[in-house]
């Protein structure tokens, strides 16, 4: 059934209002929910090619961490245009456009892996980004529309399962392949023509890996083109961002959208140097290609989390169990930075259970009562998304001169201020 071409909906990323609208289109939900399963797997895959990288190009904590600033900047430079492309291509051909610009991105793999040139995967990453970003503003709208509006919420989290699944499963095959092929040899051993061809060869190893997803994105991107007419009629809101900045006034949202900024740089630090943490000889002192696939188990407790959380906020405050989980990151970093062994290693892999309900119940908290400007606070909110690449490049160089234990104190003041707006929102605006 195609949109009535008299209704307005918006391509922000994360709608809560009452679109007004509804489409009948079978089968459209289980592409979006590859979508979500395609994006949220490979953001984490990030956490797996970073401590590969760092031994390859023997970089500080603070350099490894350009990879995340140079993905997750592409949500502040490219969410706004993207948003525009979008509505000027339309869903299905927007969904396209995002899913090619990845594969051009898995692409310039090929020459990063043939220079061996650090500056050029992250070149790589950026684009590959960019292309997430298109994906992630097609995808959250068109749960908006595949149903009743009163049902957003639960399609949103249910769709938003699925993006933790991609989250799961890609590490854990991620770290099999190119952390397990580690050699005994390290680059900090190496020099000169030896050095370079050592970089190259294992470069290779993650050039194929990407090689792999360009292909699998190709054929997606060939079977949305198929369906790209599916949705007829659309037509799309056009607010100024002026407009759209003034929400930043209103204490509820502006608190809210900070929120975002600091859960997603938390969440990420942690998962960026979970691997090279475990590793350390006062954690599991094991090498990092024995304990890569456990960076799985970090996102896997959000998987299930969200599952739990669900459920609970139907009988407890949103708020409430948005405080209650950020003190529960809180005492597991306190837990793990103070002690040492298994329980250092695992206590800050449950820090994956308590970010599980985060982003979408901060996103709701914020976005209340906002009602026809709903759509205006989720852009602004998908370009919150860009902590991703502040607070893990903080954190490195804070490791850099402390230690990676010390230097959780950073997430811990974000999961602080987290907790803080729980409370500040725990009523109804």
């Amino acid at each position: 059934m195609a949109l009535a071409p008299d209704v307005a909906i918006s391509t922000d990323p994360h709608p809560v209002e009452d679109a007004g609208t509804q489409v009948h289109a079978p089968g459209l939900n289980y592409f979006v929910f590859a979508l979500f399963f395609i994006f949220g797997g490979i953001t984490s895959l990030n956490d797996v090619i970073i401590p590969k990288l760092k031994e390859l190009f023997t970089l500080s904590y603070f350099e490894a961490s350009l990879v995340q600033f140079c993905f997750f900047i592409a949500y502040a430079v490219v969410g706004i245009p993207g948003a525009r492309l979008v509505k000027r291509l339309g869903y299905m051909r927007g969904a396209v456009a995002g899913l090619l610009t990845m594969m051009v991105g898995c692409l310039l793999f090929i020459p990063a892996s043939q220079t061996a040139t650090f500056g050029v995967f992250l070149f790589a990453y950026f684009i590959l980004a960019t292309g997430v970003v298109l994906v992630q503003i097609v995808a959250n709208p068109l749960i908006s529309l595949l149903g009743p509006a009163a049902t957003t919420h639960s399609r949103l989290t249910f769709a938003q399962a699925f993006n933790s699944l991609g989250t799961t499963i890609f590490p854990l095959v991620g770290a099999g392949i190119i952390l397990g092929s580690i050699a005994n040899v390290t680059a900090d051993e190496l020099s000169g023509a030896a050095l370079t061809a050592y970089r190259q060869t294992e470069s290779a190893i993650i050039t194929n890996t990407y090689l792999f997803l360009a292909a699998a994105l190709a054929v997606v991107a060939g079977v949305v083109w198929l369906f790209r007419n599916r949705l007829q009629g659309e037509k799309h809101e056009t607010t100024t961002l002026r407009e759209g900045l003034g929400l930043l006034k209103r204490p509820r949202f502006g608190y809210g959208a900070a929120c975002i900024f600091l859960y997603v740089g938390a969440e990420v630090a942690i998962g960026s140097f979970i691997i090279n943490y475990l590793a350390q000889d006062t954690v599991l002192g094991q090498p990092e290609s024995a304990i890569g696939w456990m960076v799985t188990l970090y996102w896997l407790g959000a998987l299930v989390g969200r599952f739990i959380g669900s459920a609970v906020m139907r009988m407890v405050s949103p708020g409430k169990v948005l405080a209650f989980n950020a003190i529960g990151a809180i005492v597991l970093i306190l837990v793990s930075a103070n002690t040492t062994g298994a329980v250092a290693g695992y206590s800050l892999l449950l820090v994956g259970l308590m970010n599980s309900i985060m982003f979408p119940t901060i996103f709701a908290l914020a976005c209340e009562k906002l009602g026809p400007r709903a759509a205006d606070g989720s852009g602004i909110i998908n370009v919150a998304i860009a902590g991703g690449a502040i607070i893990p490049a903080l954190y490195g160089a804070l490791a850099d001169g402390i230690g990676l234990a010390a230097a959780l104190a950073i997430p811990a003041i974000c999961y602080a201020i987290i907790a803080g707006f729980g409370i500040f929102a725990r009523r109804p605006a």
